[in-house]
């Protein structure tokens, strides 16, 4: 049976692989490259996999992340997190089986404290961070750890706009653009590619949209929650640059941390954070733990990595 058979079997039974690692999600985001999987047994039994997403570019094959993936990397089954050397094992069966590549780029999940293996095969390490609030379940106690301005943000734009879930995706698209067009950003994403992600998502029952809508029916700001076993990611947002000031934002920020705490009886809620000067104090303010994560690469290809070096 191919590898990516096995790993379809493997996520049904896996209590908490993410959302991210899922053969479903990896399937609606692999447009323009292609996506597998290398596994490691125990006992006749799969118990740690490595997805990956890879393109081809001239003679180039290479190991990046897929739109709409913030995480990927190794996962192992839980009770072999706690045995070191076992945890040491199972990475290195992983890493052995990865194809040639010219370069390999992933970021690793929040929970992954161990690239060590990697390290010992010549790959290299930046961390990065995002923002995560836990204990999502005493929600008083989230709510009592909002900064002043937030608290204040929240109020005033409860007074201007409404939140809303039954708009369209293109209206959703719409005004998520708005903030790369305000930055002078090329697109990251089209309008199909977010469809046929929402509609993976929708399917699994695992999205929810946020719209705060005004009484003229201005889509001030937009949210894009989605959410697996343990955890809910807010995956996409964006702002209406000429109705920024009503602090909508800030306020379906807040009812998506809700959402995830009474609706979904989630623990933790991420906010992806960004390495933004300005994007990191809106999350600290939040009351979020600043939590690290790996950005693990390797360049096979000298050839390859100058021309990557090269390109705007």
């Amino acid at each position: 049976m191919p590898a990516k058979a096995h790993y379809h079997d493997f996520c049904r039974t896996a209590p908490d692989v993410p959302v991210f690692a899922q053969p479903w999600y990896l399937d609606a985001c692999a447009g323009g490259g292609t996506w597998d999987v290398v596994l490691a047994e125990e006992k006749g039994r799969v118990v740690a996999a490595l997805p990956f997403f890879f393109k081809q570019k001239g003679p180039f094959r290479y190991v990046t992340m897929p739109p709409f993936v913030k995480w990927l990397g190794p996962y192992l089954l839980p009770e072999f997190r706690s045995q070191l050397p076992k945890e040491h094992e199972l990475l290195q069966a992983l890493i052995v089986q990865l194809p040639a590549f010219a370069s390999f780029q992933q970021n690793f999940y929040p929970t992954t404290t161990n690239w060590l293996p990697f390290y010992w095969q010549q790959y290299r390490q930046t961390t990065y961070y995002t923002y995560r609030l836990k204990q999502l379940r005493h929600l008083t106690q989230v709510e009592a750890g909002l900064g002043t301005g937030i608290r204040r943000d929240i109020r005033l734009a409860r007074q201007q706009v409404r939140v809303v879930h039954d708009r369209s995706l293109e209206e959703f698209y719409r005004v998520n653009m708005l903030s790369f067009q305000r930055q002078k950003l090329p697109a990251p994403y089209s309008l199909a590619q977010f469809r046929q992600l929402d509609a993976a998502l929708a399917s699994a029952g695992t999205r929810e949209l946020f719209f705060a809508v005004d009484e003229k029916d201005q889509v001030h700001s937009v949210a894009y929650l989605i959410w697996d076993a343990t955890t809910a990611y807010f995956l996409l947002a964006g702002d209406d640059p000429a109705l920024r000031a009503s602090g909508a934002g800030v306020l379906l920020a807040w009812e998506a941390i809700c959402f995830a705490s009474e609706v979904l009886g989630l623990d933790c809620f991420d906010f992806e954070g960004s390495m933004l000067p300005g994007v990191e104090r809106i999350r600290v303010r939040f009351g979020a733990v600043q939590t690290p994560y790996f950005f693990v690469w390797k360049h096979n290809s000298r050839l390859f990595e100058l021309l990557e070096k090269l390109k705007p």
